[in-house]
């Protein structure tokens, strides 16, 4: 799951020693011998980790440092030298190393720090799955990603249920066909036949053209019927027919459409209770749920969690353009022992809003702003020196502004250091501040 690892080492027999360590502790490698040819590596390749050595010529560890920093701030470089010096391990922290490694050093501690800092795969649509629960489910998936059989997923909201229908397609025989998904609560009741089937131009009044649903779309590919149980019952009845029949006919239309598609289904419902109770058709429940996959809840896949959080973080990184920072023990702990009612879905929360209150290369457990009971009013964050209190109503944006103002106020309204301190570039900074002038015109800064 994790990114290459890019080794940038001027002498030989170093490098293939240090591509050997990493390779044997289950690590993708790519070399460079020097800091120019690190560079143009990384135009070309997506890595997780850049491991330098400082002692380098024409362009020495220092040098590369900077340069990757200034066009990836969010990827860990990690420099190694037997020149190493104090003063020098300062400058390079200072100028956003994510560890400096004194030479000689044994293999097990390079590859620990690897394993701390090193970036998981950001794929929107990748499986983490860590849990021998989850583990057994993914082989479970991928073998029935080889068969056309009807996949019904379930599990509660949050889990993960439209990831594992893109992971499902991915490794199916349609990969290389649309993967197409419609929610089939989101879509108002009299626009969902036609968003399905298409309609003819006319049909309708403001019918103006031919239109093709959604399952015209997925030909030869994969459609994926989101929340199913959320579909009013006169449509299951046109639904189950086409599942049957296999063929089509758009509103408004005469003539029959033969279809090959795969057809995946999710929902968050006790499908059993919901035939019970006659809100979904027992006839469409067995053509759907030809095999059933339930998705565990984030609570039961402990494992799983901070996985899942580090690829979050290392993602989000990206998207706010920052170093990336690290969790702290008391922060893992945090994370492990919660109970996530709200699943991946309130994890993928909890860590976009970690990374704008944390002011620093690293989060702790103050910063992920979890619920605790016993504090109903609010919640107290410390930065350095200064102690605020912030509503549990006030919201993601109105926090990161309560942060960028007082991290100014605390460095008398320098810029450079404020952005330094709140771990985002200038730039950035810059551009926040333009938009809560437009927002406040009495904003003193």
């Amino acid at each position: 799951m994790a990114l290459p690892i890019l080794i940038v080492e001027d002498d030989d027999a170093l490098r293939e020693a240090l591509v050997d360590t990493l390779e044997l502790g289950g690590y993708q490698v790519i070399a460079a011998e020097d800091g120019s040819s690190a560079l143009l590596l990384l135009q070309t390749h997506r890595v997780g980790m850049v491991i330098s050595d400082v002692q380098m010529q024409p362009m020495d560890g220092d040098t590369l440092l900077r340069e990757v920093k200034a066009a990836y701030p969010w990827l860990p470089v990690m420099l190694m030298t037997a020149y190493g010096v104090i003063d020098k391990a300062v400058s390079a922290l200072h100028a956003g190393a994510c560890h400096y490694l004194p030479k000689p050093f044994e293999p097990d501690l390079l590859l620990a720090q690897v394993e701390k800092y090193l970036l998981p795969d950001m794929g929107l649509d990748e499986v983490l799955a860590e849990a021998p629960a989850m583990r057994q489910l993914m082989d479970v998936a991928r073998r029935a990603a080889m068969v056309d059989a009807s996949i019904m997923l379930t599990g509660e909201s949050g889990v993960g249920k439209e990831v594992m229908a893109r992971y499902i397609h991915r490794h199916s025989p349609r990969a290389a066909k649309p993967f197409v998904a419609i929610n089939c609560a989101a879509i108002p009741e009299q626009l969902l036949e036609s968003t399905l089937f298409g309609h003819e131009k006319g049909a309708f009044t403001g019918a103006a053209a031919q239109h093709l649903g959604k399952f015209e779309q997925a030909q030869g590919g994969t459609l994926l019927l989101d929340e199913i149980t959320e579909m009013p019952l006169s449509l299951q009845a046109k639904l189950l027919r086409v599942l049957q029949e296999r063929e089509l006919e758009r509103v408004g239309g005469v003539k029959p459409i033969a279809l090959n598609i795969r057809i995946l289904a999710t929902s968050n419902r006790d499908l059993a209770l919901e035939v019970k109770e006659g809100r979904f058709r027992e006839d469409l429940f067995y053509r759907l749920n030809v095999f059933p996959l339930k998705i565990p809840a984030l609570r039961e896949r402990q494992e799983d969690i901070l996985p899942l959080a580090r690829s979050m973080l290392s993602r989000y990184a990206v998207a706010y353009q920052r170093r990336l920072p690290v969790f702290t023990a008391d922060a893992e702990q945090a994370l492990k022992s919660y109970a996530w009612l709200g699943n991946i879905r309130e994890l993928d929360n909890v860590i976009q809003r970690a990374l704008i209150l944390a002011p620093g290369d690293e989060i702790a457990a103050e910063h992920l702003y979890l619920p605790v009971e016993a504090a109903n009013s609010a919640v107290v964050l410390q930065q350095d020196n200064v102690v605020e209190s912030l509503p549990v109503t006030a919201n993601i944006k109105d926090m990161e502004k309560s942060m960028i103002l007082e991290a100014l106020k605390s460095t008398q309204g320098v810029r450079k250091a404020a952005a330094e301190k709140l771990g985002m570039s200038e730039r950035t900074l810059r551009y926040k501040l333009a938009q809560y002038r437009e927002q406040d015109g009495n904003l003193p800064i």
